[in-house]
């Protein structure tokens, strides 16, 4: 790997030539580092870098080459057609989650009222209250440092959201009920060899599993879900890629009506979820 001292004097056209990820990835980096936009990544080609420029790139490129996501390292990632600020507190926002976002603004009705559970960065949240200016979005987070980031988050994309600090559903006694509750809890199996590869090494582990079968939150959901829901309400969570027929048997024996599944873009049962009976 090139070191900074020899990116310092070299023009930006050669550091993405030269530097130690693909091409998208230093693209991003080396846009981060400088405070430029891709165009003008291009239209600057020829700039040459000053030494505290490439000590700044080459610090960015060792935290990479060590795992870490990009989406923490620039701090941001783009979600449903929205920038969403993220960081360590908060789980990685990803396209997958967007069916359930779909999903959910399909089943709001006009002026109709929706809860986030678990909202983490309030990626799902801030999505639908911005696609849905008429309705009314709430969410909660067990966790005060993520609440933080998710209020920030719908500030900036100027989507208004209610968000309260709760474990599950325990804030929530005589609050109106919900025509929709979406939730993407943590799911992955305690022990899972997946937590300790890739960029799951450095998202919040209670925020990815439940520490226990992959399903334990999910039932509380479903449990709680009925004094919450208006009548014909839709209750939709975000699951592992083997728990559909688990969750969908949930939904049953709870009660609710008309239970499915839906696959998202890899053709995986992303998403299961169930209507309470009029």
């Amino acid at each position: 790997m090139q070191h900074a001292s020899s990116f310092a004097g070299c023009t930006l056209a050669t550091v993405l030539k030269t530097a130690p990820l693909d091409a998208l990835e230093n693209r991003i980096l080396l846009c981060h580092a400088l405070r430029i936009t891709r165009v003008q990544l291009i239209t600057q080609s020829e700039r040459r870098l000053e030494l505290a420029e490439a000590d700044a790139l080459q610090a960015l490129f060792e935290r990479r080459l060590r795992g870490e996501p990009i989406a923490y390292i620039v701090g941001a990632r783009e979600f449903f057609g929205l920038d969403f600020r993220v960081t360590p507190d908060v789980l990685i926002p990803r396209p997958d989650t967007e069916l359930l976002v779909e999903l959910s603004i399909e089943r709001l009705p006009q002026g109709g009222r929706l809860l986030d559970m678990g909202t983490g960065s309030g990626a799902i949240a801030v999505a639908i209250a911005h696609s849905r200016p008429d309705a009314a979005v709430a969410a909660l987070d067990a966790s005060a440092a993520a609440l933080e980031v998710a209020r920030g988050n719908a500030l900036a994309n100027r989507a208004p959201v209610d968000f309260m600090l709760s474990d599950w559903y325990q804030a929530l006694d005589g609050a109106t009920p919900f025509d929709v509750i979406a939730s993407n809890p943590p799911y992955i199996v305690e022990g899972d060899v997946h937590l300790s590869q890739g960029d799951l090494r450095f998202e919040p582990v209670d925020a990815l599993t439940d520490h226990a079968d992959g399903l334990s939150d999910l039932r509380i959901i479903v449990a709680g879900a009925r004094a919450h829901l208006k009548p014909g309400g839709w209750l939709l969570m975000e699951h592992g890629y083997d728990q559909a027929a688990a969750v969908r048997g949930l939904l049953s024996a709870a009660g609710f009506t008309e239970v499915q599944s839906w696959r998202d873009l890899a053709d995986i049962e992303r998403v299961s979820g169930g209507r309470l009976a009029q």
